[in-house]
Formats: C-alpha cells, sequence, structure tokens
C-alpha cells in the first residue's frame, strides 16, 4: 500500500509548504515515487492545472518538485479570501460557492467526502503522499468537523511530524503547548517533531529539544537552519510578499487588500539589476520607480476602491505624465479601464464604477471564470511566453486594439495610444526569459537572461540538500504509515 505522512505546524507560516517541496524532491533523488496533497488550503494565489481546475501555488511547487504536473486532486478544497468574513470554495478545481465562515463550517461534512475521494485517487498512484496540514492542529475550537489537520489524519489513519518555527520565538511552547491542549487521540498521532528557520549554532538548541521529546515522547526530527535561497522559490502566502533590492530600475507594486496570483513578481525579483518595492497602504507610489505593476486582485472593485483611497491613482497619474511605465495584469488591467461593471453583483452589490482611466476599455464582470494554460506571443518581439489565465470578466475597448500579446491565435491585452500604459490578463509571462529580457529592454532596464525555471530547480536540488544535511528524513519516513481507506 502506499506510504503517507503529514506534516503539520504549530502555527500558520511555520515554513510547512517549502519543507513538504524540499522532502519529496529529497525522496524523489532517493528513487521514490511521490506526490504531495493538501486537503485544505487558503490563498488567492492559485495555479491552473493541466485539467483544467485550480489549486494553491505551493501545490504547484510541491507537484514540481516531484517532477509531476499539478493536477487538482493534490489540493481538493482551495478557500479563497473575497472579504474579511467570506470566501470563494474551490472543490477539485471548480468553484463551487462563496460562503461565510460560519456557514462553511456547515459544510465540512460534504467536503470531506471530496478530499477522501482525491486522496484516495492520488494515492493509487504512488509510492508515497506527503500531507500538508494548515494553520495548527492545537485550534481545538476548529476540530469538529475538521478535513485540514487532526480530521484528516484520523479519517485515513496517517501519523503527523509537527513542525514549530523559532524565529518567531516560544518554540518549546508552541510544541509542548500544542500536545497539552490536543485531546489524547490526536496527541498520540503525533510521531516526531522538527525545529525550523534556526538561526547561527544549531548545536545551542540542543536542551530545547531535550525538553520537548521530555515532555512530549515525540522522536526529534532534528534543528533546520534558516534556508536563505527560498525567496527564489514562487511563495504562496501573501506574508510572503516583500521587497528585493537589485539595480536602479526600480518596479513599484502596490499592495492590494486581495492581492493574487502575485508569482508574476518573482521572475523580476530574481534579475540582479532590478529592485522591486511593494507599496504598503499608507505610503504614496515612489516617484523614481520606471514602472508601476498594478498585480492580480480576488476582489477587483474592492481593490480599486483602496488603490484610490491609499491616494495612488493620483501618484499614478503623477508617473504617467513623468514618462512613467505601468503594467496592469488580470485584476489590475481591470482597474486601468475608464468603468468595471459588475450587472449580477459578483463581486458584492451589483454596481458600475469608475476605473483609473488610463487605458481605454471597460470591464463587465461575467459568472463564468476562465480558467486556462495558454500559450502567447509577445507581438513586439515575437518570443514565446507560456502562462495561465484566472479571471473573471471580459474587457473591451479601442485600446484592445492595440494588443501586445497573441495568444492561442487571438490578440490578448491593451495599450494606451503613447504606449506607456498596458494590460492584459497573462499571468506567468514574466517566467519566459527572452520576453521578460525584450520587456525590461522596451523600458530602459536590463535583464542577465536569467534561467528562471532552472534557477527554480536549481532552488529545490538545493532545499533537498539542506534538509538532508540538517533533518532526519529516514526518521521521518520511518514514521510514515499505510493509509486506510476510509469514506464520511
Amino acid at each position: 500500500m502506499t506510504k503517507a505522512i503529514m506534516i503539520q505546524g504549530a502555527g500558520s507560516n511555520v515554513g510547512k509548504s517549502i519543507l513538504v517541496a524540499g522532502i519529496a524532491r529529497a525522496c524523489v533523488r532517493r528513487g521514490m515515487s511521490v506526490r504531495p496533497f493538501k486537503p485544505q488550503n487558503m490563498s488567492n494565489n492559485a495555479a491552473v492545472t493541466e485539467d483544467g481546475g485550480e489549486i494553491g501555488r505551493a501545490q504547484a511547487l510541491q507537484a514540481m518538485a516531484c517532477g509531476v504536473a499539478p493536477h487538482t486532486d493534490m489540493n481538493p478544497v482551495l478557500l479563497k479570501p473575497e472579504t474579511d468574513i467570506g470566501a470563494q470554495v474551490i472543490v477539485q478545481g471548480e468553484r463551487v460557492a462563496t460562503l461565510k465562515a460560519r456557514d462553511y463550517a456547515k459544510a465540512k461534512p460534504k467536503l470531506m467526502q471530496a478530499v477522501l475521494e482525491s486522496f484516495h485517487r492520488l494515492a493509487s498512484t504512488t509510492d508515497l503522499v506527503i500531507i500538508e496540514g494548515a494553520g495548527s492542529p492545537a485550534e481545538v475550537n476548529l476540530r469538529a468537523g475538521d478535513i485540514a489537520n487532526m480530521g484528516f489524519a484520523e479519517a485515513v489513519g496517517v501519523p503527523v511530524a509537527l513542525i514549530g518555527d523559532i524565529d518567531r520565538g516560544g518554540v518549546i511552547a508552541q510544541l509542548v503547548g500544542t500536545h497539552v491542549v490536543l485531546p489524547s487521540e490526536d496527541r498520540a498521532r503525533i510521531k516526531a517533531f522538527g525545529i525550523n528557520k534556526f538561526r547561527g549554532d544549531t548545536t545551542l538548541f540542543d536542551e530545547g529539544l531535550t525538553a520537548i521529546m521530555d515532555h512530549t515522547g515525540w522522536t526529534s526530527l532534528g534543528v533546520i537552519p534558516w534556508f536563505a535561497d527560498a525567496w527564489k522559490l514562487p511563495a504562496e502566502d501573501v506574508m510572503d510578499v516583500a521587497s528585493r533590492t537589485g539595480g536602479a530600475f526600480k518596479i513599484a507594486v502596490p499592495r492590494l487588500g486581495r492581492i493574487a496570483n502575485f508569482d508574476d513578481l518573482d521572475p523580476l525579483s530574481s534579475e540582479p539589476d532590478i529592485t522591486v518595492e511593494i507599496i504598503e497602504a499608507g505610503r504614496p507610489l515612489p516617484a523614481d520607480a520606471q514602472l508601476v505593476l498594478i498585480p492580480g486582485s480576488k476582489s477587483t472593485i474592492a481593490d480599486l476602491a483602496h488603490f484610490k483611497q491609499q491616494g495612488w491613482d493620483i501618484d499614478l497619474q503623477a508617473h504617467v505624465r513623468r514618462g512613467g511605465h505601468v503594467l496592469g495584469i488580470c485584476g489590475g488591467y481591470q482597474m486601468l479601464g475608464s468603468k468595471i461593471h459588475d450587472p449580477d453583483g459578483i463581486e458584492g452589490p451589483a454596481c458600475s464604477v469608475d476605473g483609473l482611466g488610463l487605458l481605454d476599455v471597460e470591464t463587465v464582470m461575467h459568472p463564468q471564470k476562465r480558467l486556462s494554460l495558454s500559450s502567447a506571443f509577445h507581438t513586439a518581439s515575437g518570443h514565446p511566453v507560456d502562462g495561465y489565465e484566472i479571471h473573471l470578466g471580459k474587457t473591451t475597448g479601442k485600446d484592445c486594439d492595440a494588443a501586445w500579446l497573441t495568444l492561442d491565435g487571438r490578440s490578448e491585452g491593451a495599450a494606451s495610444a503613447n504606449g506607456r500604459v498596458k494590460g492584459c490578463y497573462l499571468h506567468g509571462l514574466f517566467a519566459a526569459d527572452k520576453f521578460r529580457a525584450a520587456y525590461l529592454a522596451e523600458l530602459g532596464g536590463t535583464s542577465k537572461q536569467l534561467d528562471y525555471q532552472g534557477d527554480v530547480e536549481a532552488t529545490l536540488d538545493a532545499l533537498a540538500d539542506h534538509l538532508e544535511k540538517h533533518m532526519d528524513i529516514d526518521a521521518l519516513l520511518a514514521c510514515a504509515a499505510d493509509a486506510r481507506r476510509a469514506t464520511t
């Protein structure tokens, strides 16, 4: 039978996603067939799969680490927050509803059926499934009906390794406290623990490991030092979106409230001659930026209002008057137009709102989401671009006549008359090395002609090396067990 192990965290953002990717790559290099699985994820940074759905970006990276294509079964439930109290619910790659938190709790039994179906289908194809939890199992108030952590582990009988984050402090309390608050059945499922993100001499924590083992009885997987190159891997969590200082050519990126699919920034951040500066709310757009890039958004109309509340619309107009360039991708593209119409109230009450007015286009929101892996060509250079589309709405208008991409045989995008303001729906375009170099050259920037995808692969290998050196992967695999067949 297929072996499985579940990696849970003593809190959010302890590094579970990166660890799963690194462990997966290490096991693949040992000759194993491996698949990642996350029962429930919450992220607005999604990936489009070959089977026509969407999953969390982290599971797409983990699939890459396994050397396989991403599949919707790797993340059967994806929650995409639209407001502070509600989220779009994606089940096995398809949008099924938008639910408030209380209503979502009532839907969990039905969702568990889909989770188990996906897990068993995935497990039937591989030697090992590495399962990633969500948040912390110590949130015992959420235990009833849980599908993300111990509820799922119980359903399929898989053991758990618990990871603590020493970088935020209090890691002994994180782990021992989790042991204390868990009910005995859940506590017994945890077989091992690891300490992540350590800075400095790891031997200084030897007594800490002993204290945790004495209090819990769990096997230690070791102390994992901070992996300095983690930023080179596509990030999923919005908390990981950060400025990267490089050369004098500056790209300013306003941080939208519901920023989505921000992996567009990763290849640009990898360029040593480019500075990518994330502009937080309350700060003006910098006057020395050559390009303002407005990224994707899960709630375009709400983020447009947020953009204007910061005064960024005024800053953007000044930027254009100074001869600066603007690029909007997906939701950012929609914001650049003159109007956004939402007649069906998809993003809230039915309405029409004024856009930023920098492109002569209008967008009408439609309930049918477009999900597609797409191949395009950059019209000016002729360079190919592979990316993905994931959006609601259709954009039309005069400036679409100046489309600057040819996508699957049709024109895509729009450009202003002077060519300094552009928009498109294609995500992932900057991962194409030759296109990225050509685009930056148009704006007066330079590219080092990096092999971006090759660098990601190399970083995954370096991560696997890092874990092989500092984490007891043999002990982790010894904890793995046969996953049992379970239904609800």
